[in-house]
């Protein structure tokens, strides 16, 4: 029999669910904003006009952002970035857990190799250091200088060998039993049963390697080889017409600004996350472990 629910509970219960939908319209409601801004023209986003849907729409903006020449090469150099960023950084963080993850009978110098990593995170050798190390490896003006020193995200590490952890003992142990070793054991247990932190590091890896500008702008000479958002922060200052004809150039002027530009770039930079979050946000609400142990 289910019992009936005392009115303090009910209030509670209202109360959270009007507290979590005035949370979600706040993130929800300026990236509406945004995106009506970015469909409006220079007058109407000028005069305040715009709120929640498009004023005077026009996809000038978007013609604006896109019909720059380096835009599709920007978006290339991200799209490799990605591709390629994104498998090593998962590839090192399961290397580098899995050892971290033992106990230190089965790995003596654990403890120090995990103060070492902790102190990455609190310390850092700053900026012209590490230039002057991507310099000597000779991989500035390359697509490595933007991947290789980022390689190992040492706070992905973290989360994962926490997750090894807690996995349960007994599985590993009937593993070695049974003849495996580390590798078997690695590839055939663990990573299975770690899908939803390797689908929380690859949400961040891909977020950290799709959002990063400043690197581009310190490590790539020629802004032929900047990734996306370098190329869009640099649109952003400038704001020029430079590459457009002469009667493109009086047309755009018309209807697009550095508001309604801003807001053209923002979604562009945002919808390729915004595509990805969903699919990989099914991960996160699984639970670490179920049924993985009987008796």
């Amino acid at each position: 029999m289910v019992e009936d629910k005392s009115w303090a509970s009910r209030t509670l219960i209202t109360a959270n669910y009007v507290f979590m939908i005035f949370l979600s319209l706040l993130c929800v409601l300026p990236l509406v904003h945004i995106w009506a801004i970015s469909f409006s023209s220079d007058q109407a986003a000028a005069s305040g006009f715009v709120s929640l849907w498009p004023v005077d729409f026009t996809l000038d903006a978007y013609r604006f952002v896109l019909g720059k020449p380096n835009f599709l090469n920007a978006l290339l150099v991200t799209l490799q970035r990605v591709f390629l960023g994104l498998p090593i950084n998962l590839l090192l963080i399961i290397l580098m857990a899995y050892p971290l993850s033992k106990e230190t009978h089965v790995f003596p110098w654990r403890t120090v190799y995990a103060w070492f990593v902790v102190f990455t995170m609190l310390v850092h050798g700053g900026l012209i250091p590490t230039y002057m190390v991507v310099k000597e490896t000779g991989i500035i003006n390359s697509i490595w200088a933007l991947i290789l020193p980022g390689a190992v995200p040492v706070f992905s590490v973290v989360l994962m060998l926490n997750f090894f952890r807690q996995l349960p003992r007994e599985i590993e142990d009937a593993a070695f039993i049974d003849g495996a070793g580390h590798f078997t054991m690695l590839t055939r247990i663990f990573v299975p049963l770690s899908l939803p932190v390797i689908a929380t590091v690859t949400l961040f890896s891909t977020v950290g390697h799709w959002n990063a500008w400043f690197d581009g702008m310190i490590y790539m000479k020629s802004p032929d080889q900047y990734p996306l958002q370098t190329y869009l922060r640099t649109i952003i200052i400038t704001l020029d017409f430079t590459n457009l004809g002469s009667e493109d150039a009086l047309k755009m002027a018309e209807n697009v600004s550095e508001r309604t530009t801003r807001a053209a770039q923002i979604l562009l930079g945002a919808l390729p996350i915004l595509l990805v979050y969903p699919f990989l946000q099914k991960y996160f609400m699984k639970g670490m472990v179920m049924g993985s142990v009987k008796g």
